[in-house]
C-alpha cells in the first residue's frame, strides 16, 4: 500500500537532486477549438545526452494525474542501463496544459489557475476548451524550440499512452516507435467516457469537498478488485491517498484534464501511422483492458503497419502500468533496439 501512496506523491526527493526543471514559453497558441491561448507556459525535464547527430531523443508523455518528471513515477525503467537508458537516450518529458497538479510548486502549466491578462484574475472555468491533441502540439512546440524534429522514440501510460499513439498519428514521418503502456487503444471506449464523467460529477457538485471524492474514485478505478483484500481498509486508504493529492491538485484543472482526454480518437488517423507500436497493457487493468490494445493492434496490422502486444502479469490493475512496467524491460529494450522498416504483427 505504501507503494501505491507513493505513486500519488509527485515527486521524488532523492530523484530530483541536481535535476533541473526548465520552462517552455509560447506567446501565442491557438487550439484545435480555435480559441487562442496568450503566453502559454509548460515545465519539463531532460535525462541524459543529446548525440552530435540529434538522434536520440525519446519523448515520455505523463499520465492523467502525472507530470514532468517521469524518472520518478517510471524510475524503473529510465535511467543508466535501463530499458530508457540515459547512457544512451536523451530523455525529455513535459507537464501538459491544464496540469491537475496546478497548485504544486514544481509543475509549471498553463491552465485555469493561470492569470488571465484580460481581466487580472485566474481564468477558471473561462479558459479555451482544449482536447489531447493541444498537449501534442504544444509537445511539438516545445520541440521545435528545442531544435528537435524528429525522435527515436515515444513512450507513455495511460493518458499519456493516448498522447503517444497520437504522435505517430499526427507527425508520422517524425515518429518511428511507439511505446503505449496500458493504452486506451486508438480511441476512448464510451465506458471509459462514462467512467471520466463519473470523475468529475463530485467536482461538479461541490468543487471543494468535491476534488477528494474524485480522486477516490481516480484510485479505485485504477486497482483491480481484490485490493480491496480483507486485510486493507479499504475507505481509509483512499481517503489516505486523496487527501494527500488535493493538496497539489486543482479542481477545475482536473475537470479540462478528464474532458480533454475523453476527445482522444484517432481511429480514422490511423492508415497514416509509420511507426512501430509496441502495446503494454496490464493483465487485470479495468480502465483499459488487454483486448483494447489487441484490437488496435489487429486495426493496425490489417492496415500493413507493424504493431505487437506485450502483457504486463500482476493483479494491481492500471496502476502496474507505473508499478510493474519494469517487468517489460527486456521486451522494451528489443523493441528499442530493432531497426523499424519491417512489419512486425504480434497478438497473444
Amino acid at each position: 500500500m505504501k507503494n501505491i501512496i507513493y505513486l500519488f506523491i509527485f515527486f521524488s526527493l532523492s530523484a530530483l537532486a541536481n535535476l533541473e526543471k526548465k520552462e517552455f514559453k509560447l506567446p501565442l497558441y491557438k487550439t484545435i477549438l480555435g480559441e487562442t491561448i496568450v503566453d502559454l507556459r509548460v515545465g519539463y525535464e531532460t535525462y541524459g545526452q543529446l548525440n552530435p547527430e540529434r538522434s536520440n531523443v525519446i519523448l515520455v508523455t505523463h499520465h492523467f494525474s502525472g507530470n514532468s518528471h517521469a524518472i520518478g513515477y517510471w524510475e524503473s525503467i529510465i535511467g543508466p542501463g535501463k530499458a530508457l537508458d540515459t547512457n544512451k537516450y536523451f530523455i525529455i518529458s513535459s507537464d501538459t496544459l491544464v496540469n491537475l497538479g496546478a497548485n504544486d510548486p514544481q509543475i509549471i502549466t498553463t491552465g485555469p489557475k493561470t492569470i488571465n491578462p484580460m481581466t487580472k484574475k485566474p481564468y477558471g472555468m473561462k479558459f479555451p476548451k482544449i482536447v489531447l491533441e493541444d498537449f501534442v502540439r504544444v509537445q511539438r512546440e516545445l520541440l521545435n524550440s528545442l531544435g528537435l524534429k524528429k525522435l527515436f522514440a515515444v513512450a507513455g501510460a495511460s493518458s499519456g499512452a493516448a498522447q503517444a499513439i497520437s504522435w505517430g498519428a499526427y507527425y508520422p514521418d517524425d515518429v518511428p516507435r511507439v511505446i503505449a503502456v496500458v493504452p486506451p487503444g486508438l480511441s476512448l471506449p464510451p465506458y471509459v467516457i462514462a467512467l471520466l464523467n463519473r470523475w468529475m460529477a463530485p467536482i461538479l457538485l461541490n468543487s471543494k469537498q468535491g476534488l477528494v471524492e474524485s480522486l477516490k474514485l481516480i484510485t479505485h478505478s485504477s486497482v483491480y478488485f481484490d485490493w480491496a483484500s480483507p486485510q486493507k481498509d479499504m475507505e481509509k486508504a483512499l481517503d489516505e491517498r486523496a487527501n494527500i493529492r488535493a493538496k497539489t491538485a486543482d479542481a477545475e484543472s482536473l475537470l479540462y484534464t478528464a474532458r480533454a482526454i475523453q476527445a482522444f480518437n484517432i481511429e480514422d488517423q490511423a492508415s497514416k501511422i509509420k511507426a512501430e507500436i509496441l502495446f503494454i497493457p496490464a493483465e487485470k487493468d479495468m480502465i483499459f483492458p488487454v483486448e483494447l490494445s489487441e484490437d488496435a493492434a489487429k486495426k493496425l496490422c490489417s492496415l500493413g503497419k507493424s504493431a505487437e502486444v506485450v502483457v504486463i502479469k500482476g493483479r494491481g490493475g492500471h496502476l502496474d502500468g507505473l508499478l510493474k512496467v519494469g517487468d517489460v524491460s527486456q521486451e522494451i529494450i528489443q523493441f528499442l533496439e530493432r531497426k523499424p522498416g519491417k512489419n512486425h504483427c504480434k497478438t497473444n
